[in-house]
């Protein structure tokens, strides 16, 4: 089963897939209300604007796997966002991502199953020193992390959450899809 076709229901609750994404770049993120890297909403965001007419769409997962840091209801989330960081691309309900896994990130997992890292390790530093690492290699290490899918629906590229919106091997990777 291709991305497109794995149910993955709207922020509002409505029913959906990413069939209405087919022949974009997409930035997958799983992302949190209440975590050190929610500012990154802003730099998510920026990226959506510059690069939205070129084909590339953002959409958020809210998760609360990782350090209970996503409580909130999806309005609450969704009003979070818009509110202060005034996101305009696609929120999704909230989905479990390393337990109770979602077939979306079994499949996203599947294809690219280690992620780039930021080139700095203090988030995976502070991570083992709380006994929060992931249990296997492959899963998703904590908020924020990115999954880059090219026009035809394969995974192109893993980013570590640490790893800033604006960082050089994340934008090189979106352009190098954008073409």
């Amino acid at each position: 089963m291709s991305i497109y076709q794995i149910p993955v229901p709207r922020i509002d609750g409505t029913p959906a897939t990413l069939e209405d994404y087919r022949g974009k770049v997409l930035l997958i993120v799983n992302v949190a209300s209440a975590c050190g890297l929610t500012p990154q909403y802003a730099g998510l965001e920026a990226l959506q604007q510059k690069y939205r007419s070129q084909g590339l769409v953002v959409l958020g997962f809210p998760c609360n796997d990782f350090g209970a840091q996503e409580p909130g209801s999806e309005a609450e989330i969704q009003s979070f966002c818009e509110s202060r960081f005034q996101v305009s691309f696609p929120l999704f309900a909230k989905l479990g991502i390393n337990s109770k896994r979602h077939p979306l990130y079994d499949a996203l997992i599947a294809a690219m199953p280690a992620a780039t890292p930021s080139g700095d390790d203090q988030l995976r530093r502070v991570l083992a020193e709380h006994g929060l690492l992931p249990v296997r290699g492959s899963d998703v290490m904590w908020n924020f992390e990115k999954f880059l899918v090219g026009r035809d629906g394969s995974v192109a590229g893993r980013f570590a959450p640490d790893m800033a919106p604006d960082h050089p091997a994340l934008v090189a990777a979106i352009e190098a899809l954008l073409g």
